[in-house]
Formats: C-alpha cells, sequence, structure tokens
C-alpha cells in the first residue's frame, strides 16, 4: 500500500515539474521572439492587437500605429543603451539617481502615452484600453512578484 502512495506522489512530483517547464518556456520563447522584432514590426503587431479589441477605424489604425512605432523605437533604443552599458560596465548597477532617472523618464513616457491615446480614441475605446493597461500592469506585476519569490 505505501509503495502505490510513494509511486503516486512521485507522479504528481513530476508532472508539476514538466507543466512548470512547458510554461516558462513559452513566455520566454514569446519575449525572446517579441526582442528580435523590429519596432515597425511591433508597432504592425500593437495596432492590429488593438484593432480587434477596440475595434478602431482606419484613420485610428494608422494613429496609434505612429503612436506605437515610437514607443517601439524608444524602447529598443533604451535596450540597446542598457545591453551596451551592462558590457561596459561589467554588469554594474546604476546609482539611486540614475534609477531615479529611468522611473521618472519612464512615467512621463507613460503620461504622455495616456494623453496621446486619449486624443485619438473615443471615450468608450479609451476606457476599455485603460482597462486593458491595468490588466496588463497587473498581470506583469504577479510574474515580477512569482521570480522574485523563486
Amino acid at each position: 500500500m505505501s509503495k502505490k502512495i510513494i509511486l503516486i506522489a512521485i507522479a504528481f512530483v513530476t508532472l508539476q515539474a514538466v507543466a512548470q517547464d512547458k510554461r516558462k518556456g513559452g513566455e520566454r520563447g514569446e519575449r525572446k521572439m517579441m526582442k528580435n522584432l523590429s519596432a515597425e514590426e511591433i508597432a504592425t503587431l500593437g495596432s492590429k492587437k488593438m484593432t480587434l479589441e477596440l475595434d478602431l477605424s482606419t484613420a485610428q489604425q494608422a494613429q496609434v500605429k505612429t503612436v506605437l512605432l515610437a514607443q517601439a523605437t524608444e524602447r529598443k533604443e533604451n535596450m540597446a543603451e542598457r545591453e551596451k552599458a551592462k558590457k561596459d560596465d561589467d554588469a554594474k548597477k546604476p546609482t539611486k539617481e540614475e534609477v531615479l532617472k529611468m522611473r521618472n523618464a519612464k512615467l512621463d513616457s507613460q503620461i504622455a502615452m495616456k494623453q496621446k491615446m486619449k486624443s485619438i480614441l473615443t471615450a468608450e475605446q479609451y476606457e476599455k484600453w485603460t482597462k486593458m493597461q491595468g490588466k496588463r500592469m497587473h498581470k506583469s506585476k504577479n510574474k515580477k512578484e512569482r521570480k522574485a519569490n523563486r
């Protein structure tokens, strides 16, 4: 009887480990794919996703794509700078002032994005977009918390 219980326990542990490996690989795989895309490709994908979610008009699609292209280009430049800094300074951590400066720049960028989207979208679309952003931020926060708990 105890051998059966032990075998069942081992089977559950094995299944749990395999399930976690698949989930991690999926997240990393998508992140790697997005990292390899150009800013134009990222903007196109983002505008198409928003078109599906918010039912954008053709004019809105073009405006959203322009905003997303500027955002993706800026993000790519920032990523390149961080990669260069990691290689040059032997992974030296940023100072408190640098972290504050980066966080302020990120928040300023988010505020500007909200203002641009508010001018492009209708009130109903904007409300739905803000809810989508909230869900995305909540999902991202949960991922960070799970990563920190490992």
